[in-house]
């Protein structure tokens, strides 16, 4: 749906999405007004599959996260959110992970972080899908960081519109570097 959420607008497009019952959504409109909030939890869906090979419903894990303070409802509708610090206690309470968040670090930190988590949930911007672009900003989505070999770095992307842009994508350290804000969530093993 990445595409048509780039050119219709979020709310317009996912009350189009077909697949929204396996969201877990009480209804469709439930679903549109939360999922173009829910990288993060795209991101901890993934790393949940790989550990214990189940798959989670999207909005299950964003209400238990809204219950500890991960995401907050404002008045007037909108959703503030993933905020990372309440994030840890609930994949600590729930899920029995081990998640730290990382600050104020340069792409080359990344590796390091790899070396004692198995996973990095990474603040980039959201154009990261097209590589070639500069980013007005940096940060505001986020990509699952699995590996980093030499000077390409690995990760998916729950908003990448096309195979090469969402799952397993290289890209060279220095092209993330223009989108990473140099902040995240670690993982460990």
């Amino acid at each position: 749906m990445t595409l048509a959420v780039v050119a219709e607008g979020a709310r317009s497009a996912l009350l189009k999405d077909p697949l929204w019952a396996s969201s877990g959504a009480r209804d469709i409109e439930e679903y549109a007004h939360w999922a173009a909030n829910l990288c993060g939890m795209a991101c901890l869906k993934m790393v949940l599959a790989a550990r214990t090979g189940k798959t989670v419903p999207i909005m299950d894990l964003a209400m238990g996260c809204r219950d500890y303070g991960g995401y907050v409802e404002e008045p007037d509708g909108r959703i503030r959110g993933l905020i990372y610090a309440p994030f840890i206690p609930f994949v600590r309470d729930r899920f029995d992970l081990n998640a730290r968040v990382v600050t104020g670090i340069s792409i080359a930190e990344i590796a390091d972080i790899l070396t004692q988590s198995e996973f990095f949930i990474a603040s980039v911007h959201h154009s990261i899908r097209w590589p070639e672009t500069e980013p007005p900003a940096k940060g505001g989505h986020l990509v699952l960081v699995t590996a980093i070999d030499g000077d390409m770095i690995r990760f998916h992307n729950p908003s990448g519109h096309i195979d090469a842009t969402r799952e397993n994508v290289e890209m060279p350290l220095e092209t993330f570097d223009r989108f990473f804000a140099g902040r995240g969530i670690a993982i460990d093993r």
